[in-house]
């Protein structure tokens, strides 16, 4: 079963952004209103598509962990671990080593770590940000059963 996630922003950074909205309406108020109204929808809009769109995507299927534009085949990958909350946040900054590959994103606060196995890579785990640390789990052990 292949898994798929984005890891779009949360609502509040959406949120946050439409504070575009007054900034624009104050910059071109006094040229004039429409194009402050113009300018802030299309500034807003614009951050919002690009937020979404550059969000990375973390995929199981084909033999192959995808996160973002970094790939590695399911046979290189061993024991995968979700962490949540302050372990999470261990994970993330004081448990962290160095040399490990990190797609993280600050809005999404569970972490999953799997670890690489093949013994020419020196990059010791994988810890991504995923919203469902269960499923992807579940979906790498089974994609690594199956396959």
């Amino acid at each position: 079963m292949p898994y798929r996630e984005r890891l779009s922003p949360s609502p509040w950074i959406y949120l946050a952004c439409a504070l575009i909205v007054p900034a624009c309406l104050l910059v071109f108020a006094p040229i004039s209103w429409l194009a402050g109204i113009v300018s802030a929808v299309l500034l807003f809009g614009g951050v919002c598509a690009l937020l979404y769109f550059t969000s990375p995507t973390l995929t199981v299927q084909n033999g192959e962990f995808r996160a973002g534009t970094a790939h590695i085949p399911l046979r290189f990958t061993g024991a995968a671990t979700g962490y949540r909350r302050e372990q999470a946040t261990a994970a993330r900054g004081v448990d962290l080593d160095a040399r490990a590959f990190l797609r993280l994103r600050g809005w999404v606060d569970p972490v999953v770590r799997v670890d690489i196995t093949d013994p020419e890579d020196p990059t010791p785990y994988w810890l991504v940000s995923t919203r469902r640390p269960e499923e992807l789990i579940a979906a790498l052990e089974s994609a690594r059963a199956t396959g």
